[in-house]
């Protein structure tokens, strides 16, 4: 075998963490160059951070074989192919069951990064209970590009829920908004919780309605920012912290100090090109 040839084959592949990362120099970030090796370790280093969120969680997949640049897809179900140190849960359908991924450790996080798994969007319930909530999130998804307006709705959103005795916590999306989320003991389900978040979106609404809409449709909600609690209900999914987006940038949905808003300018102020600099100083 001539050494062209092997420099060719070692091209093909290479081991992180013990996980076989295929085609290692494809761009999956255009923009920023960043490669599919890149972004296998940048979970390899965040897996500290990430697996406590992921673990015994179902979770969409959201994949881009051919980069961020073209169209990517959501996966649900666990392929057959999988490893069996893929974990899988039986969820139920309304057609009947099926297995669905979690991440539980550092192979199945990486074996799935090698997947063109790009970004992790996980169920508000765990696999103990999956009909019944431990998290309530508020996305607030902005109409313009405001994001002093944005951050003014998120502390509205926080002061109405001190006012009911829930500390809640901060996250920007990595894309263009915040999340505004919350623990919960599980013991009610999802119906019940989600009409609860949508009752005090509606008060919200009511008492600042220049300033928040409940309206879906996008062309409906004027320059408003779009209090959604949707994402409240039996297999819908919020993204998983820490993970990247698939956006120019290569944002990072990143948890936030309430103290940190006023510096925060967007929400993907946080990135692939910064994040490691931020944990660093907070660690520090």
């Amino acid at each position: 075998m001539t050494k062209h040839r092997k420099k060719y084959i070692k091209k093909q592949s290479m081991k992180i963490s013990g996980i076989e990362i295929s085609h290692p120099d494809k761009i999956l970030f255009p923009e920023g160059k960043i490669t599919k090796s890149d972004v296998a370790r940048y979970y390899d280093k965040m897996a500290g951070h990430i697996l406590p969120v992921l673990r015994n969680r179902p979770l969409t997949l959201e994949r881009f074989p051919e980069g961020v640049q073209r169209q990517g897809f959501f996966q649900k179900h666990a392929q057959d192919y999988f490893p069996d140190f893929v974990e899988r849960v039986t969820v139920k359908t309304k057609e009947g069951t099926v297995e669905e991924v979690m991440v539980n450790n550092r192979e199945s996080l990486l074996y799935l990064v090698n997947q063109s798994a790009v970004t992790f969007h996980i169920w508000l319930s765990s696999k103990d209970h999956l009909e019944k909530p431990d998290k309530v999130i508020f996305d607030l998804d902005p109409s313009e590009e405001d994001f002093g307006k944005l951050k003014r709705g998120a502390r509205l959103l926080k002061d109405a829920l001190e006012k009911k005795e829930i500390q809640p916590q901060l996250m920007t999306s990595g894309k263009r908004g915040l999340h505004v989320f919350y623990p919960i003991i599980p013991d009610k389900g999802f119906d019940e919780v989600r009409r609860e978040a949508k009752g005090l979106a509606e008060k919200l609404v009511e008492a600042h309605p220049n300033l928040f809409t409940l309206e879906v449709r996008k062309n409906k909600r004027g320059d408003k920012i779009f209090l959604d609690t949707l994402r409240n209900a039996y297999g819908q999914t919020g993204v998983c912290p820490y993970s990247l987006r698939p956006n120019a940038s290569a944002g990072v949905a990143t948890p936030l100090e309430w103290s940190e808003l006023s510096r925060v300018s967007s929400g993907h102020q946080y990135s692939y090109k910064n994040i490691f600099r931020r944990l660093a100083a907070k660690n520090a």
